[in-house]
């Protein structure tokens, strides 16, 4: 196989093995994705966001490369982990502006459209990150479903290439993830 999906799971199998020369030239390829990855993260956030899709980027370039060799499957597996790290940082910062402002402007994400159905409250990414970890305790595989299909905006094929299931576990994972979701998420919205 041949192309850029080729290309960038062979840079990544040599930056696995010690090559820094492959990871500078991972860069390139992979920077349009990681920004699409990023604007998709920050598109439903509140109007003058303080993080934008170039910051959020370098701080998880930033981060991914200062591991020590990291264990890369392939292109699917590095896309998945970015993302995890731009949501952790998107957290992270709404929870140090949630305890700035003791509740006040919490940054919201909008889950209908992500999680496909219609008119789904807005939740805070506090809400949703507490949510997700709670499921991870119940369900771990559903939680990297949502977080390689809502969040890094992997089709059911990479994730399950991701997570070494077939598609149709994803499928499977992702409904039922999405319902307990929206139950959490109401549930803790409710006064």
């Amino acid at each position: 196989m041949s192309g850029p999906s080729s290309e960038v799971t062979e840079l990544l199998v040599r930056w696995r093995s010690g090559d820094r020369q492959a990871l500078d030239s991972l860069l390139p390829l992979v920077y349009d994705e990681l920004r699409r990855i990023a604007s998709r993260y920050l598109q439903n956030e509140r109007p003058g966001h303080t993080l934008q899709s170039t910051a959020l980027v370098n701080e998880a370039y930033v981060r991914m490369v200062a591991q020590e060799l990291p264990e890369w499957q392939n292109r699917a597996h590095f896309f998945a982990v970015a993302a995890q790290l731009m949501r952790q940082i998107l957290v992270d910062h709404a929870r140090t502006r949630r305890a700035s402002k003791r509740g006040g402007d919490v940054p919201r994400v909008s889950l209908d459209e992500a999680l496909g159905q219609a008119l789904a409250p807005d939740v805070d990414m506090v809400a949703l990150d507490d949510a997700l970890k709670e499921l991870a305790q119940m369900d771990p595989q559903q939680c990297r479903v949502v977080e390689l299909k809502f969040f890094a905006g992997l089709s059911n094929d990479d994730a399950a290439e991701v997570l070494k299931v077939s598609p149709s576990t994803v499928k499977r994972d992702w409904a039922s993830a999405r319902a307990w979701l929206f139950r959490e998420l109401d549930r803790s919205s409710a006064p």
